[in-house]
């Protein structure tokens, strides 16, 4: 697809709160989108899609004036708070019926813009998803880098399929987009299901940059909430490992009354009371932690079961016609 005429482009930005960063967030990703046209890369027609996921700033009054002071610039403001993924997932959706190929990224411009070049470029090769790939964390702190990078490697035992150190930076083709839209997850973990497309993919690598402007809308409890998504939407094997201990804590209380079976026999006065208790925090502990990974499935299972829509979109700037709900498609 080397004609730009057919290479529009939709940057899909999820944005929550983000008033003091969009100003200048717009005006970087406006430059490259404008380089991207003029070196004959993406076609006029391409746009930067703002998404926000119910601020409580002016966020949106950023993005309408955008909207309103450029042609560039496309807008969605869903209904309330629906999370990040699930604004992306908006964000993308929508833009799915106007591009060819999207690139997402956050708005606070810690993903390098540069990187958009090497993305078309791999696209413009035949690649349907490019992910982009933290080669450095040096800003993040030792606690989140050492958390960060134990959880990929924590899904890759757990056989989840996921690109180490990517986030949510990536390109997605038209046919990709298509594919993803027939994932209907309500939990979504979008690093975890793109993988799964099995369309042509490539990486490109980048330095992360420290946040310019505002404050993280990731908080620990946020991540802790989309590493679980990620954990129990592409893997079973938390309930394998609480069988398996299960099975293992059922052999060792058999060997502990034949231990102490054969004891009283031999008239070895029987264990002291310390190991009794012990034991019974023991069990009771593995039990309640079982109940807790079990109920964690079911629990999804049974929110999946009701099929409840994932967002509900209030309004859109910038675009001829915009479904107003998700596409299920």
């Amino acid at each position: 697809m080397d004609n730009a005429q057919f290479n529009t482009l939709y940057i899909v930005i999820p944005c929550y709160n983000e008033e003091e960063a969009l100003p200048k967030t717009a005006e970087v990703v406006l430059t490259k989108l404008r380089a991207l046209e003029g070196a004959g890369r993406v076609s006029p027609q391409s746009r930067i899609m703002l998404v926000d996921d119910g601020s409580r700033d002016r966020t949106w009054e950023t993005i309408a004036g955008l909207c309103d002071g450029s042609e560039y610039f496309a807008g969605v403001k869903l209904s309330r708070n629906r999370g990040h993924q699930n604004a992306l997932l908006a964000g993308l959706m929508t833009a799915r019926n106007h591009a060819d190929l999207t690139i997402s990224m956050d708005a606070d411009l810690q993903d390098d813009i540069d990187a958009i070049d090497k993305m078309v470029e791999h696209y413009l090769a035949g690649a349907d998803v490019v992910y982009g790939v933290r080669s450095k964390r040096a800003e993040d702190t030792f606690f989140k880098r050492m958390t960060a990078e134990g959880y990929y490697k924590v899904l890759a035992k757990l056989g989840c399929q996921v690109v180490f150190n990517h986030a949510d930076y990536r390109l997605l083709s038209r046919r990709a987009l298509d594919a993803l839209a027939e994932y209907g997850e309500q939990s979504l973990f979008l690093r975890g299901i793109v993988p799964m497309l099995g369309y042509k993919t490539a990486t490109v690598e980048y330095e992360r940059h420290a946040r310019e402007l505002g404050e993280s809308k990731y908080p620990l409890s946020k991540m802790l909430s989309l590493a679980a998504d990620g954990v129990m939407g592409l893997s079973l094997k938390p309930v394998r490992y609480v069988l398996t201990a299960g099975l293992i804590t059922l052999l060792l209380s058999g060997a502990f009354l034949v231990f102490a079976l054969l004891g009283l026999i031999w008239g070895y006065p029987f264990l002291g009371w310390k190991l009794i208790v012990f034991s019974i925090w023991f069990v009771g502990g593995l039990l309640l932690t079982s109940l807790g990974v079990v109920g964690e499935y079911a629990g999804r299972a049974y929110m999946e079961s009701k099929h409840r829509p994932r967002y509900f979109i209030e309004r859109t700037e910038g675009l001829s016609a915009a479904p107003e709900t998700e596409d299920n498609a």
